[in-house]
């Protein structure tokens, strides 16, 4: 008997406990130090079961059933190998992300889409022909895949700017979901500036979940980072029609730092807080700005580039996740003030990720997928538009290269080069796309243990307050 390499543990010094937490099972505990001192001794033979008392042997029944203590080390590999293949298996849910189209209203500075040059006039936008095939292999997937749920995400680009395109795909997918006794989930990922009222009305019946807008830091800050094409701020009437809306539609906030608007953020929570919609927020999450361009300023890590700055085809990776607040939002991060904004978001009473509960994302799971504006299809959104990377298309074209990508999709498994870390099961080797993008190589793992490590100490604390 011994440990299981999913263990993660902080010491709870003060009360002379320790918290620990297996990542494969998810089972979190604030044990004794003699029972944790249990573990290490069985962990390294001084120990073994039959020497242990009633108590003892109680206390190591509860951490068997947890996932706490395996047999061996084998045993942690199945366990591995069997909780990933159930994630990629799962038939649970349905999950799928539509651009409506890369055409970006913005001109982000640090965006290789927006509304710069000539850009929106050459972008890819869904035609309501292309709409309808959609929803048509929305329903044949619904069939084939027989889920629980289904979760449908309007992404871009800005999904904003093509609303007959989504109210069509939002319409039938519903029709298509309650028809088949499947509950549906839908969510948008926006800038915010051509959110209404009337735009919530019309999803609401079709099971709108939650919307996702990016804030860039405080007034100033944002207006800097994402304007208009002619300059004009855009914070103040973004955050009306947050007012307008935050109270028929849970809507998450997220925001995208870098070096030069980190140190803003203190302030927009404030701000944030003396609203009348504070309490209204599902979620408020940070970021670091994901370039084309790795930064290299004194104490900054770099930045993953997801493509390359020619490739004009590639999704907004700068607001990825839903307005429930489900997505990898954390790759690459600038460690120690990404833990800082976590801290201040929480002590400021707004709900935020924990920073531990991460993945595996959707590019392990069968069925996930998002589709770009053309009808193609890929294992996530860092690669639409990439069509080298294209996992096959609505129609059900049979494309060599096409197959030949999802080939190396269904290969992926970068996770076998990080060892015996404990954050495999919520990791499995970091970002695809910014491996892809960075090194070259999916299979090579990008790591974000230290932000890991950061998250973890901040759960235990919370998990032990509590207990």
């Amino acid at each position: 008997m011994q440990s299981s390499m999913f263990n993660l543990r902080v010491p709870l010094t003060a009360r002379d406990e320790v918290f620990i937490m297996n990542t494969i099972t998810d089972a979190q505990l604030v044990m004794s130090s003699d029972v944790a001192e249990m573990l290490d001794r069985m962990s390294s033979g001084a120990l073994v079961a039959d020497e242990l008392d009633a108590e003892g042997r109680d206390a190591l029944g509860l951490l068997q059933e947890n996932g706490f203590v395996v047999e061996s080390r084998d045993e942690d590999r199945r366990n591995l190998d069997d909780y990933l293949a159930a994630v990629k298996s799962d038939t649970s849910e349905l999950n799928v992300t539509v651009l409506t189209t890369l055409q970006c209203n913005f001109a982000c500075d640090y965006c290789f889409q927006g509304d710069h040059g000539d850009y929106n006039e050459r972008a890819d936008r869904m035609s309501p022909a292309m709409a309808g095939r959609v929803a048509a292999w929305i329903e044949r997937e619904l069939d084939r895949v027989q889920p629980e749920k289904f979760v449908l995400t309007f992404f871009g680009g800005e999904p904003l700017l093509n609303l007959p395109v989504m109210y069509e795909l939002a319409e039938r997918g519903a029709r298509a979901a309650r028809e088949r006794g499947v509950d549906i989930y839908i969510n948008i990922i926006t800038n915010g500036l051509l959110l209404t009222p009337e735009v919530v009305d019309r999803l609401k019946p079709c099971g709108l979940n939650g919307i996702k807008i990016t804030l860039d830091g405080d007034r100033d800050t944002h207006n800097r980072m994402r304007p208009l094409r002619g300059g004009q701020g855009t914070f103040d009437r973004i955050i009306e029609n947050v007012r307008a809306v935050a109270g028929r539609v849970r809507i998450a906030i997220g925001g995208n730092f870098d070096e030069s608007s980190v140190d803003s953020y203190p302030a927009l929570l404030e701000f944030l807080r003396q609203q009348d919609f504070a309490d209204k927020l599902s979620k408020v999450f940070f970021k670091p700005i994901v370039r084309t361009e790795p930064v290299s300023a004194k104490g900054i890590i770099p930045l993953t580039p997801i493509a390359a700055k020619d490739n004009f085809k590639g999704t907004c990776m700068t607001s990825v996740g839903s307005g429930a607040g489900k997505a990898c939002d954390s790759c690459n991060v600038l460690d120690d003030k990404l833990a800082f904004l976590r801290e201040e978001t929480r002590r400021l009473g707004f709900p935020t990720h924990d920073g531990v509960h991460n993945g595996p994302c959707h590019v392990h799971k069968a069925h996930a997928h998002t589709i770009g504006p053309d009808g193609s299809l890929y294992a996530c959104p860092g690669f639409t538009g990439q069509l080298a990377l294209s996992t096959g298309h609505i129609d059900d074209r049979k494309e060599s290269w096409r197959e030949s990508a999802r080939e190396k999709f269904l290969r992926l498994s970068p996770w076998k080069e990080c060892g015996d870390c404990a954050y495999i099961p919520v990791c499995a080797g970091g970002c695809v796309a910014a491996s892809h993008g960075q090194l070259g190589d999916m299979n090579v793992p990008t790591c974000h243990k230290p932000s890991f490590d950061s998250a973890l100490v901040s759960l235990a604390h919370t998990v032990a307050s509590a207990a």
